[in-house]
């Protein structure tokens, strides 16, 4: 007698984790934006906006959230069924 088994595979990742680890990444890609740029083309010229705002505290703040929305992704528990 053979039972029959369902074969059902059990994702570790949820639509959820998905959706909130895409949003991390988005983070992370926006920080990494705002962060480039802002150099010469003549390397004779100093170019003060390389240390203005948003490069400096803006951008890094961005990617470190959205390092943060990643690990909290992974950790997100699935719901109970």
């Amino acid at each position: 007698m053979k039972k029959n088994k369902k074969n059902t595979e059990d994702f570790i990742f949820e639509k959820k984790n998905f959706q909130v680890m895409l949003i991390g990444i988005v983070f992370i890609a926006v920080g990494f934006v705002l962060m480039s740029g802002g150099g010469s083309e003549d390397p004779n010229v100093y170019n003060p906006e390389i240390y203005n705002f948003t490069r400096i505290r803006l951008a890094p703040t961005l990617v470190l959230i959205g390092f943060g929305i990643q690990v909290y992704a992974i950790l997100l528990k699935p719901k109970n069924k």
